[in-house]
This record gives C-alpha cells, sequence and structure tokens, in this order.
C-alpha cells in the first residue's frame, strides 16, 4: 500500500463522519481487550506475511485480533486493500484498487491448510471497479480451498454486489460456500450517513436471493449498535432478516476507529445485547450472537457447528 494510501486509511475523509469533531468515548470496562503478545499470535501473523495475504482483522481494526490470532483464526480478505466505497464505519482505506492478483485464491488455500483451519471465513473490499463485483475471483477462492482442503467448510462474507448484474451473485452460490454472509450494518435510517454507497433492501434481497437459489444454504447478516439506532429500529431489522430467510443473525458494538469516523452515540450495555439474543432467537433465527465484542467472523467455527447442530434438531 502506497503512503498516500496508508495516510488516507489513518485520516479518511472529514466529510464522511458524522460529528468529525466529537472525541472518541471512553471505552468501558467491558469492551477492553488487552494487547496482542502470544506465540499463536505471531505464528499466525508470520504464516499470512510469508502469503502476502491481507485480513481483515487488521485493516478493520477487529478488537479480538489477540484472541483468535492466538488460535490460529484469522478472516482472510481477498481483493487487494483498498475499497471503492466510503463507509463512515470503516478503517479500510477507500481509492483505486490495484488489479486482481491471479494467484491469491491458491494463496489462500496454501495459509488455510498451514493454519489448519477447519472453518475459514474469506471476506473481501467493494470493488464497484470489477464488472462483477470480483464475484469470480471470490468463488476462484472458494474452489482452490476446496481442492487443497476439501474437509474444511468456508464461510463468505461478500459486498452487496449492487452495481452487477444478477450472475455476480449466482457465481458465489454456484461456488457452494457453507455459509454466505453479508452484512446489513445498520438499520435503513442511518443508511445515508453509515452506508452511503450502499442500499438497505438491495442488501436484504441479495439475501432473500441466496435461498431462492439454494434453499439449503445458510445465510448470516449482521448489525452494529451504539451508531444511534434505537430498539425498535434493531426490531424491524430482524423482522426483515427473518423475512429474508436469514438463518444467523450477529450483533456487535460499533467501536470508532479514529475521530475521523462516524461517532459513537453510546456504549450498549452487555445486559441490552442480552436482550437483542433472546428477542432474536424468539423471531425464528437459527442461530444469534449478540455480545458487545461480536463480530461476522468471531468464533466464526464454533457457531457453524451449533448452527447445523440447530438445525438438525429442527428436522
Amino acid at each position: 500500500m502506497s503512503e498516500r494510501d496508508l495516510k488516507d486509511k489513518a485520516q479518511r475523509h472529514p466529510e464522511k463522519a458524522h460529528k468529525p469533531d466529537t472525541p472518541i468515548l471512553r471505552k468501558p470496562k467491558w469492551i477492553r481487550v488487552k494487547a496482542p503478545t502470544s506465540q499463536g499470535y505471531k505464528d499466525t501473523r508470520d504464516i499470512l506475511k510469508n502469503n502476502s495475504l491481507a485480513t481483515v482483522c487488521e485493516e478493520a481494526s477487529c478488537p479480538n485480533v489477540g484472541e483468535c490470532w492466538s488460535l490460529g483464526h484469522a478472516t482472510m480478505m481477498i481483493m487487494g486493500e483498498i475499497c471503492t466505497r466510503g463507509c463512515s464505519f470503516c478503517n479500510i482505506a477507500t481509492g483505486r484498487p490495484d488489479a486482481l492478483d491471479p494467484f491469491e485464491p491458491a494463496r489462500v488455500a496454501v495459509a488455510v491448510e498451514k493454519l489448519g483451519l477447519k472453518h475459514v471465513v474469506i471476506t473481501s473490499v467493494d470493488r464497484d471497479d470489477l464488472e462483477d463485483g470480483g464475484a469470480e475471483h471470490i468463488a476462484m477462492t472458494i474452489r482452490a480451498i476446496r481442492r487443497k482442503i476439501p474437509e474444511t467448510t468456508i464461510e463468505v462474507l461478500t459486498p452487496d454486489f449492487l452495481k452487477c448484474g444478477p450472475e455476480a451473485l449466482e457465481t458465489v452460490v454456484e461456488a457452494r460456500p457453507d455459509v454466505f454472509n453479508h452484512n446489513l450494518e445498520t438499520v435503513p435510517g442511518l443508511y445515508p450517513t453509515v452506508r452511503p454507497g450502499a442500499r438497505y433492501f438491495h442488501s436484504l434481497r441479495l439475501l432473500q436471493r441466496v435461498k431462492e437459489l439454494d434453499p439449503m444454504m445458510f445465510t448470516k447478516s449482521g448489525i452494529m449498535v451504539g451508531l444511534g439506532e434505537d430498539r425498535q429500529g434493531v426490531m424491524q431489522v430482524m423482522d426483515d432478516m427473518r423475512a429474508a430467510d436469514v438463518d444467523f443473525l450477529t450483533i456487535g458494538q460499533y467501536l470508532q476507529p479514529t475521530p475521523k469516523h462516524h461517532v459513537v452515540e453510546r456504549f450498549v450495555e452487555p445486559e441490552e445485547f442480552e436482550s437483542y439474543e433472546k428477542a432474536a432467537f424468539g423471531k425464528g433465527f437459527l442461530m444469534v450472537s449478540a455480545t458487545p465484542l461480536t463480530r461476522s467472523s468471531y468464533h466464526a467455527g464454533d457457531d457453524f457447528a451449533q448452527l447445523r447442530a440447530a438445525r438438525q434438531a429442527r428436522g
């Protein structure tokens, strides 16, 4: 990444921030984590570095990176480190991406094998510069992992393919990931400030379409709280997801990466997360993860095992 891109990532664009002059709130005790220092963390870092792979763990400043990498768990971020979107919550650099690397899928498969992953999460930046939004590259990565480690289950966290035809989504589904994940991120009323380049109902329809293409494929989506939404809005998103037959819901606390990003309006207390989880199970989700530190790929392998068990229990 160029010096200019690194500066962009650190400073972002002031016009994207909700309240650019508002200082970052002090994190409450329930959301603080220790700095990563374990040997497992270092080993994971070295495997990723040696295979020239980016991770959303680093690029999006995930608070769980120390815990996950110490266990050898990492979420691969393919198609480069520069996104064509400018979401106000995200710490990934925005700009003009480089060309796709045709050897990346194979390198991802090698890293998955070396890490010994039984379940892997593959995500990506948005690539609105590509005709298919990167769908074929995602499918190639799924196929490369299947060839090298067929027993590993695969979860993809995809872009919304907003500027692509329907064949983009079909390409990914035809590659048969075990879990198709696409995050709604927030309530629809906050999209203009939080996800200005996305459309809520398009993302919702994307998830619904996955089930139409493959009714047995698990679907997953998540939102952040603390951005300024209210409880009624969160409940409406749950209902919308269930109407689209989404199986798995994640809810986590939004953390402001820099003062230039959308502010944290409040830190949601653990008891409120528990109430969201209870409500979501009541609405029919097979699996729910709702905690302050929940992220899309946090404990993804264990959650996938519970997801399959929940489906089997329901018959």
